[in-house]
């Protein structure tokens, strides 16, 4: 039944994909045409809508690439949005090319502008709300995805509490089998049906849509048993391993000859097609910003060398990728200071090592700006894990669990952790929680996203001494 109603939403779905784009297309070229001439018609609708329509093909495989019919219940809205948005841009292009090749030049690039803003708004807005319509659906009782969980482990227990705090996921528990002889009746609030012995007889006799597996590494001797009676029954296995603990959501998967190898931290910025585009944009972003900066890198630098006696530019060793240690450069913002003192000291609030101007370009992240050089040296990204002195480094990967794969990857000037709050004295757990999700989630809208956030929000920030 879960499978006929998931059909049935996917053809919905498609459906209406279909007739937004020509909805669309239609109240773009209304707005065109008929508002921004005032009803000067110079293109005919019908004309016009012959290339968005031999478009829709080129939607639909984006789509399917994207995995936006996934039928996942769980999928965050973002992954949905961001799907839709990398499609309207990509068939944008493809339509622009396609276009421009066969010298198609009766279409207005004014309407397939405001086409592809609308597409993108509607299609959003319309799984918007059809999330909010299943979700409502799903607490009322209906839709329901029938499980069966094998297990009273942590485990279980710890996917029974996410089911129910996520009620729109629609998991509705019919029950618990054990795996050991406990004779329990009641595992967090469900009833306990009886043993895996007994899970053959409980299929046949029950409507249950997938079973849960969540058995401890004692218990693996049952689990040939359980895959092969689920499997007979023809019903959908989902295991959670017990190791779960010690492995990222989403870990990588290699095959060696047919033997599966997970790897426990999946590094997209290990694949050199990606690391490539990533140092080629850094590369061009870092002289943009040179350039573009310039007359204010000579402020800083003149305002340095008249407000404090000592070198305009400072370099301070820290612990980049692959854990080498580099020369980071930044504005002078302290007095000149020995070696022994300045490696051991951690900068505080009203630290009178710093002079007024050096603390104006701390606040507002000026003394950063010549790490653009580090950039087209290659010790440093645009976007990444800040970078700590070798003193810290030393300390924290002692006492700070996962600290050191931060060094995975290239350092940056501006992180996910930063324009979440993470600079100066705060959390180095925090910090360390937002560099892993970055390093492990890396994409290039991503670094966009994060260059973009800290243009509007990250240059000031309250916790940078």
């Amino acid at each position: 039944m879960i499978r006929e109603n998931q059909k049935y939403l996917n053809r919905l779905q498609v459906f209406l994909d279909l007739l937004l784009i020509i909805i669309s297309y239609m109240i773009a070229y209304g707005i065109r045409f008929y508002i921004l001439d005032s009803g000067t018609i110079t293109l005919s609708l019908t004309t016009s809508l012959k290339p968005i329509l031999l478009c829709i093909p080129t939607y639909f495989i984006l789509y399917n690439i994207f995995d936006i019919y996934s039928t996942r219940r769980t999928k965050p809205l973002h992954i949905e949005i961001s799907a839709i948005v990398k499609t309207n841009i990509l068939s944008g292009i493809i339509l622009m090319v396609g276009l421009f090749t066969f010298k198609v030049i009766d279409f207005s690039r004014l309407t397939l502008i405001l086409f592809f803003i609308i597409n993108t708004c509607l299609t959003i807005s319309t799984r918007i709300g059809i999330r909010l319509v299943l979700k409502k659906y799903r607490r009322l009782g209906y839709n329901l995805k029938h499980c069966l969980v094998v297990g009273t482990t942590d485990s279980s227990a710890l996917f029974l509490d996410k089911t129910k705090k996520h009620t729109h996921w629609g998991y509705n528990i019919a029950g618990i089998i054990t795996s050991n002889d406990n004779h329990i009746k009641n595992f967090k609030g469900y009833e306990v049906l009886g043993h895996v012995n007994d899970l053959e007889t409980l299929l046949s006799k029950s409507i249950i849509d997938i079973v849960i597996i969540g058995v401890s590494g004692a218990d693996l001797s049952e689990l040939s048993h359980i895959l092969q009676v689920c499997e007979k029954s023809g019903v959908k296995t989902q295991i959670i391993p017990y190791y779960h603990k010690y492995i990222p959501a989403k870990p990588y998967m290699d095959d060696l000859d047919g033997l599966p190898v997970i790897d426990i931290r999946h590094v997209p910025l290990d694949n050199v097609f990606k690391n490539f585009i990533k140092r080629s944009f850094d590369i061009v972003f870092a002289l943009v910003a040179i350039i573009l900066t310039s007359p204010l890198l000579l402020f800083a630098a003149l305002m340095t060398k008249l407000t404090s006696p000592g070198p305009i530019i400072y370099k301070q060793e820290r612990v980049g990728l692959n854990r080498k240690n580099f020369n980071m450069y930044k504005f002078r913002s302290m007095r000149v200071q020995t070696k022994e003192e300045e490696k051991a000291k951690w900068t505080t609030p009203n630290d009178p090592r710093k002079t007024k101007w050096g603390s104006f370009m701390r606040k507002t992240s000026i003394d950063e700006l010549p790490q653009f050089f580090n950039v087209l040296k290659g010790d440093m990204s645009v976007v990444g894990p800040r970078p700590e002195r070798p003193f810290f480094v030393d300390q924290f990967k002692e006492t700070i669990p996962r600290y050191m794969i931060k060094h995975q990857v290239r350092p940056g000037i501006t992180g996910w952790a930063q324009i979440n709050g993470y600079r100066g004295d705060t959390s180095i757990e925090g910090r360390i929680e937002h560099d892993l999700y970055y390093i492990e989630n890396w994409t290039f809208s991503f670094d966009l996203k994060i260059i973009l956030l800290t243009i509007f929000k990250g240059f000031v920030n309250k916790n940078a001494y």
